[in-house]
């Protein structure tokens, strides 16, 4: 079995129950996309806000594993081994 901690962002906290972090448990050899669905089982809806309707990273989410912004690795392929930390960080605009 694998545990990853998911750091959660403010804005998506509604969904945990407060919680800015929260623990997933997996199957050996998980990868980011099987943590996003163990997420949104144990808190449902946020997959919806971190996914878009396509089952890709929202454009405007950004997604680390560990210090490794997703994007520059293998997307939600990207591995999460045991111990994994993962940070959820909405873009933020304005001017």
């Amino acid at each position: 079995m694998t545990t990853v901690s998911v750091r959660v962002p403010t804005i998506l906290r509604t969904y945990t129950g407060g919680q800015s972090d929260v623990s997933v448990s997996l199957d050996d050899g998980a990868t980011l996309v099987d943590v996003v669905a163990a997420l949104d089982a144990s808190y449902p809806g946020i997959g919806q806000r971190v996914l878009d309707d396509a089952g890709k990273i929202r454009r405007f989410v950004n997604v680390y594993v560990n210090d490794d912004d997703v994007r520059f690795a293998s997307g939600l392929q990207t591995p999460t081994p045991d111990g994994s930390k993962v940070s959820v960080i909405p873009a933020v605009a304005g001017g």
